[in-house]
């Protein structure tokens, strides 16, 4: 007969719930989807947050997501943190599934804010109003593999869980 121990203290839990979420196997594939949403997402985070690769960095970016886009000021503000902070954890594999779950809620908020009504496709010829939804439904898919299989492996996850 084989017994199963429950948590009794609040730290038992914690530590429980952190394990699970830090557990990852030495799969690859995780790996390549982690890295790639990471190295993908890191750019518009810098964008956002210093003005990098053409961006309009933090004042200026934080201004249209708060007036022009809506989002309330703390929102506005993970978002800035989850697209750079986020994702450079990611390409470390570092809390990859709760940062893939959190680019995952960005790429949502993104499509129902601004690129619903703008159809499926991509502007590639400039005649749409705006962007398209089918490179955040590649974002998410690649969040979703990351948040049921882990970070995979060469990862920050793996070292800490081993």
């Amino acid at each position: 007969m084989t017994t199963h121990s429950v948590p009794t203290t609040y730290t038992e839990t914690r530590g429980g719930i952190l394990r699970r979420l830090l557990a990852t196997e030495g799969d690859w594939g995780a790996t390549v989807a982690r890295v790639t949403l990471g190295a993908v997402m890191l750019p518009h985070g810098v964008q956002k947050l210093l003005g990098w690769f053409g961006g309009y960095g933090f004042q200026a970016t934080m201004g249209f997501l708060t007036t022009q886009a809506g989002l309330p000021y703390p929102i506005a503000l993970l978002v800035i943190l989850i697209e750079s902070f986020g994702a450079l954890a990611l390409v470390i594999g570092l809390a990859g599934r709760v940062m893939a779950a959190g680019v995952a809620a960005v790429m949502v908020g993104a499509v129902v804010t601004t690129h619903l009504r703008n159809g499926f496709f991509m502007n590639w010829s400039g005649a749409q109003r705006g962007e398209g939804f089918e490179y955040h439904i590649l974002a998410l898919a690649l969040a979703l593999v990351v948040m049921l299989r882990g970070s995979g492996a060469a990862s920050v996850d793996r070292a800490l869980s081993a």
